[in-house]
């Protein structure tokens, strides 16, 4: 394999457009009799998707003309995701296989002298390159020293391939970076996390709290559906946030909290519970343990305390306190998703999952609702290999409520670390920009520069394939089967994705590559079957289904539902040590941390400096999007939120261009001004996936700022890794290119 002294950031613009060979089967295809069927039915051909714009992963059907081209993708009326809509983002899915900068071939980095570049390579060629590279790893460090970086759903035939090299190091930036600290706050408070999508009972909840979730901006489709649905009743919406943000304006309550000051104010609503005698105690009495030591630590914690931590007045704390209590159990305090913010983010999603407790409405209607989920056999292969270590051994006891890997701490291990040599040789990079989504860009490529071999598998050419050595083109997920959809929620459901048109260019499914790549490596014994067709049909017999009778209907609901609400009097057991809710944590005090949550103030900007908050918005997923034909029509570029006492004092006007520089001098892309009362002083607002560097993203290159690049300084959390990156400040650049 050549030798790359040095992994330079190349813009694939140019590479990789000749015409292409068509690739897996579809139901657009000639010789297939389902899809001449349904042809011979009408003159448009609906085929079963499920959406692969965002986690939610709604069921839906793709719809195309009589031509064969794309019509339109709208939600499957029985599916418990979707609901029969879809949102902005998947109606607009149609986009990701319309757009003309996508990845078209297999490329190969190549070095000539001082220059690097890529050259187009067939799938052959590209697989025998990965192959050789992978061998040589194992040979001479061990499989256990490549990694895994996987975001969507042909990730998991990569999973398997990995394991089977025999590396178990996997992981996803979702866990640390989004989702993590919540799933272990709730875990060590109940016993297990919430699901995803969550387990919301919102359609009948009475008072829902919303705090760092922001329903109507990050399109979550069953919970917005459900939001709707409880305005529209008239039912009491709390929301806590710096900014007046859609969900704020449907609001009873808007309380705007001064960033960072969170636990404060969860723990002043506690106290308030329990001094004024409005928690549910029956439920508490019967169901948790620690009571009288959650009483002793938050006598203090009153709302006057709270008062100068949080910016909000006493009796707008007590008021909402008691309007959650007034309507427990049917009161979720919203545990939010994207939660790594400070650095202490699995103690504040400790306190709301004890606050809810307090509410009495976990397996309660209109609370937390339990879940189903589908038994499907999995296809039968050999057992795995057993790595010689484990992305557990490589914590070295860091981080010991971690229960997935934290994706920074992988790639820090790509670094140097003292008189260590990097440890890992290898990463596979499957739908994830990790440039845009792992904090501090710049180790990131510092990481990338050590590694000896670097595969990126994407559909558009994002920041992180111009790094890599190798970058294989997948097909969107509307011309390719996937494995099924199985998720919890309130049925035990399954979803199928089909193909509805044929792969443009020379792209192709993750599962093939896979297939392709195994029997290179002399791992086909894991990949029994002959082709996904294949694979599909014994799952589903398993079930009682086939692929024939999925192509029809899309969605299945199977039998073995358990009830979603507990009865009257029972008497629940909750996976944690002593089988009860833990308010006091007894596991948390024997590993050194806090059994009940703190407040612990954090740093707050100096003079001249503000806030860096950054969010969703209804019009993209994160980064993944900004060149949708479709999307990027809605919203081309981000905005940056100013008070307008701000810009008063900045000279700034709605409409003008502005660059940021942040705490340690790093400065943006340029954006532009949006002055607002919608925000507190002491911040500004963004939205996250912006300022794209790949000229290839001819809609999106260059295109407002991308807050990533600004977040320098990241607080890590000591329980499970979480990255926080609201640590961050910025101020106003006034210099060359505004």
């Amino acid at each position: 394999m050549p030798q790359v002294t040095r992994r330079e950031f190349i813009a694939i613009s140019g590479l990789g457009i000749g015409a292409g060979a068509w690739g897996a089967s579809s139901l657009a295809n000639d010789e297939n009799p389902l899809g001449k069927a349904l042809r011979e039915e009408g003159v448009v051909v609906k085929t079963p998707t499920y959406c692969e714009i965002c986690f939610w992963k709604c069921a839906g059907w793709t719809y195309k003309d009589e031509q064969g081209k794309p019509w339109k993708v709208i939600g499957n009326d029985d599916d418990q995701h979707s609901m029969g809509r879809f949102c902005t983002r998947g109606t607009g899915g149609l986009g990701a296989y319309t757009d003309d900068s996508r990845l078209r071939h297999p490329l190969i980095r190549v070095k000539n002298g001082d220059k690097q570049t890529f050259r187009e390579a067939s799938w052959e060629e590209a697989f025998d390159y990965i192959a050789k590279g992978l061998k040589k790893i194992a040979e001479e460090h061990g499989p256990e020293h490549v990694a895994l970086f996987s975001h969507g759903t042909g990730g998991d035939f990569f999973k398997t391939l990995l394991k089977a090299y025999g590396s178990s190091n996997i992981t996803a930036p979702s866990y640390a970076q989004c989702r993590g600290a919540r799933a272990e706050g709730f875990k060590l408070t109940f016993g297990e996390g919430i699901g995803s999508p969550e387990r919301l009972d919102i359609k009948n909840t009475d008072c829902l709290v919303l705090m760092g979730s922001h329903l109507g901006e990050n399109l979550h489709n069953t919970q917005v559906q459900e939001f709707g649905e409880i305005i529209g009743k008239g039912k009491s919406i709390i929301t806590v946030d710096p900014r007046f943000s859609t969900a704020a304006g449907k609001s009873k309550y808007w309380l705007p909290i001064k960033p960072a000051t969170d636990i404060a104010l969860v723990l002043a609503w506690i106290h308030v519970l329990l001094k004024e005698d409005i928690y549910q105690k029956k439920f508490i009495a019967e169901n948790a343990i620690g009571l009288k030591e959650l009483q002793d630590e938050v006598k203090g914690y009153t709302p006057e305390w709270a008062y100068p931590i949080t910016g909000l007045k006493p009796e707008d704390i007590r008021t909402t306190a008691r309007e959650m209590a007034r309507y427990a159990p049917k009161t979720i305090v919203h545990p939010s998703r994207h939660v790594a913010w400070y650095g202490d983010d699995t103690q504040r999603m400790r306190a709301l999952a004890i606050l809810n407790a307090l509410l009495g409405n976990w397996g309660a209607k209109g609370g937390f609702y339990f879940q189903n989920k589908a038994k499907v056999p999995a296809y039968p292969h050999p057992e795995f290999p057993k790595p010689k270590s484990t992305w557990v051994d490589l914590l070295e006891g860091k981080y010991p409520f971690a229960n997935s890997s934290p994706a920074s701490f992988f790639r820090d291990l790509a670094l140097k670390q003292e008189e260590k040599d990097p440890f890992f040789k290898g990463w596979i990079i499957y739908g994830t920009n990790l440039i845009q989504c792992l904090p501090e860009p710049e180790k990131t490529k510092e990481a990338l520069n050590n590694l000896d071999l670097v595969v990126a598998i994407d559909t558009m050419p994002a920041a992180i394939t111009g790094y890599a050595d190798v970058v294989l083109p997948e097909c969107t997920y509307l011309e390719r089967y996937d494995d099924l959809r199985v998720s919890a929620g309130r049925k035990s459901q399954i979803a199928l994705r089909a193909p509805a048109f044929k792969p443009k260019y020379n792209t192709k499914p993750g599962w093939w590559m896979v297939k392709e790549l195994s029997k290179k490596m002399g791992l086909e014994a894991y990949f029994p079957w002959s082709n996904i067709e294949e694979y599909l049909e014994f799952r589903l017999g398993k079930v009682g289904s086939s692929l024939a009778e999925m192509n029809k209907i899309g969605v299945k609901n199977l039998p073995g539902d358990n009830p979603l609400y507990r009865a009257e009097g029972e008497k629940l057991h909750f996976q944690t040590p002593s089988g009860k809710i833990e308010l006091y944590s007894k596991t948390l005090k024997e590993a050194g941390f806090d059994p009940i949550p703190k407040f612990t103030m954090h740093e707050q900007p100096q003079k001249g400096f503000y806030r860096l908050i950054y969010g969703r918005t209804p019009a993209h997923t994160f980064g993944r999007t900004i060149n949708n034909p479709l999307l990027n029509e809605i919203m081309p570029e981000n905005m940056l939120w100013v008070h307008p006492a701000v810009a008063k004092e900045w000279g700034l006007k709605t409409g003008q261009y502005i660059k940021l520089r942040n705490q340690d001098d790093v400065v943006s892309n340029k954006i532009v001004v949006r002055v607002t009362e919608r925000i507190r002083v002491d911040c500004v607002y963004m939205a996250h996936g912006f300022g794209h560097t790949d000229p290839r993203l001819k809609r999106a290159y260059g295109k407002g700022a991308d807050d990533s690049s600004l977040i320098t300084r990241v607080k890590i959390d000591p329980l499970m890794g979480a990255t926080g990156f609201r640590g961050n400040f910025v101020t106003f650049d006034f210099g060359e290119g505004v």
